[in-house]
C-alpha cells in the first residue's frame, strides 16, 4: 500500500483557525472555484447532491452584519455597544464567507440523515480544500445558522438548513493544538487476530 506522506502530515497537525485570527488576503473568485470543486468531492448515496453554497464577498459582507444586528436588536433591545459591535462584524472576520446550505429532504432511497451527513462531509472538504490552496479557514455555525429570521438575507429558502459557515482568509497566528480524545475513549473493538480475525 503507498502512504501519501504530505496528506499524513497535514491530518497530524489539522486546525482551524479562529476567525478573529483570519484577515486578507482571501481566495479571488477563481480560487473559491477551485476550492469549491474539490470540496465536492464527499459521499454522496445517491448522487443527489443534498447541498449548496452561497459566497459572500466583499461590501455584502458589511451588508449582512447590519442586518444580523437588525435582528439581534429586535430580540435584546438591550445590546450593549460592545456586543452590538461583535453583530455588525461576524461577517467580516474574514474576507470571504461561504454558507454551506443543507438541501436534504425525503427520498423515497436514501434516508434524510444520510444526506445531512454528507453536507458535513461538505463542510470539512471546504475546510480541507482551503487550507489545499495555502489558506486558513473556520467552520462555524453561531445563532446566525439557526434564526430563520435572518435566512432571507442570507439567501436560505424555506426548507433549508445551515450546516454552517466557513470563514476563509491568511493568518500570521501559529497553530495551536488543542486536547483531542483518546483513543480509548472512543474506539471499541470487535474482533482481531486475537479471535483468530486478521
Amino acid at each position: 500500500m503507498t502512504t501519501d506522506i504530505k496528506l499524513l502530515d497535514y491530518l497530524k497537525v489539522r486546525r482551524s483557525t479562529p476567525a478573529l485570527q483570519l484577515s486578507e488576503p482571501g481566495p479571488e473568485k477563481a480560487e473559491i472555484e477551485d476550492i469549491l470543486r474539490l470540496a465536492v468531492r464527499v459521499p454522496d448515496h445517491g448522487k443527489l447532491a443534498p447541498w449548496r453554497f452561497i459566497v459572500y464577498r466583499g461590501a455584502e459582507r458589511e451588508r449582512l452584519g447590519e442586518a444580523a444586528l437588525r435582528i439581534a436588536l429586535e430580540k435584546n433591545p438591550e445590546l450593549g455597544e460592545e456586543q452590538q459591535n461583535v453583530e455588525r462584524s461576524r461577517f467580516l472576520r474574514a474576507p470571504v464567507v461561504i454558507a454551506i446550505v443543507s438541501t436534504a429532504q425525503p427520498h423515497f432511497k436514501i434516508p434524510e440523515w444520510e444526506q445531512v451527513m454528507s453536507a458535513g462531509a461538505v463542510c470539512l472538504n471546504l475546510l480541507m480544500s482551503a487550507n489545499a490552496h495555502g489558506y486558513a479557514a473556520n467552520w462555524l455555525t453561531e445563532w446566525l445558522a439557526f434564526d430563520e429570521a435572518l435566512w432571507p438575507e442570507l439567501g436560505i429558502k424555506s426548507g433549508e438548513k445551515v450546516a454552517g459557515f466557513m470563514y476563509i482568509g491568511s493568518t500570521t497566528f501559529p497553530p495551536v493544538e488543542r486536547p483531542r480524545p483518546e483513543l480509548a475513549d472512543v474506539v471499541t473493538w470487535v474482533g482481531g487476530p486475537e479471535d483468530g480475525n486478521a
